[in-house]
């Protein structure tokens, strides 16, 4: 499986101001991968339905601004208003798309969850799971949260100790130096973030 792959496998709502991270996540993965089994059916014969799911399930509950700047790192402060505004977008489009083609292909996979320690009353956490793999050992699979206002927000995954956070940092990091390289005007940093941006673009209109 791919590794961004496994990412949808049992992510789902989390309960607004809940207590215990790892009790949410494992009682809203049993919500979102029953309506998985339980439409199968009917997602087989039009896989565009699971988009609403997604939507639904999992985007109000990923912090993407957060996890988009965290991504784009040192070149974020060069970013204006519209241009953070697209990258958000962008970004969401693309892990919205991702989430999508796993959950359309989970097949019953089991998941562990393995003990957790967390300071009391931090507002940060890290839950942490097994995924059971075909031929092989479980692939563990860790969420760092945060707590809003609203609840605990998804900031970055971790899958057999890869972030997703740094993966994109190093591959947005080479976009931008390639875009502002091939660059002529006198912002060549402000172009090299737009060709970034039109890279994803591309990739989600795909």
């Amino acid at each position: 499986l791919n590794l961004f792959v496994l990412l949808a496998f049992f992510w789902t709502t989390l309960v607004v101001a809940a207590d215990d991270p790892q009790q949410v996540v494992k009682n809203t993965a049993n919500k979102v991968l029953a309506e998985v089994t339980l439409n199968k059916t009917n997602l087989e014969q039009n896989p565009k339905l699971i988009y609403p799911l997604v939507e639904r399930l999992i985007v109000p509950y990923f912090d993407f601004k957060a996890m988009a700047q965290s991504a784009m790192g040192r070149f974020w402060r060069n970013t204006s208003d519209e241009q953070q505004t697209r990258l958000v977008n962008e970004f969401k489009e693309l892990l919205v798309g991702t989430y999508a083609t796993a959950l359309l292909g989970y097949s019953g996979q089991e998941i562990e969850y393995p003990p957790m320690n967390m300071e009391a009353g931090s507002d940060r956490a890290m839950v942490t799971t097994k995924i059971a793999a075909a031929g092989g050992p479980p692939i563990p699979v860790n969420y760092r949260l945060k707590l809003r206002d609203n609840g605990w927000m998804v900031t970055d995954v971790i899958i057999d100790g890869i972030s997703l956070v740094t993966t994109y940092r190093s591959s947005f990091a080479r976009e931008i130096q390639m875009g502002a390289a091939k660059s002529k005007g006198k912002d060549r940093m402000a172009l090299g973030i737009d060709a970034l941006i039109q890279t994803l673009a591309d990739k989600n209109n795909k």
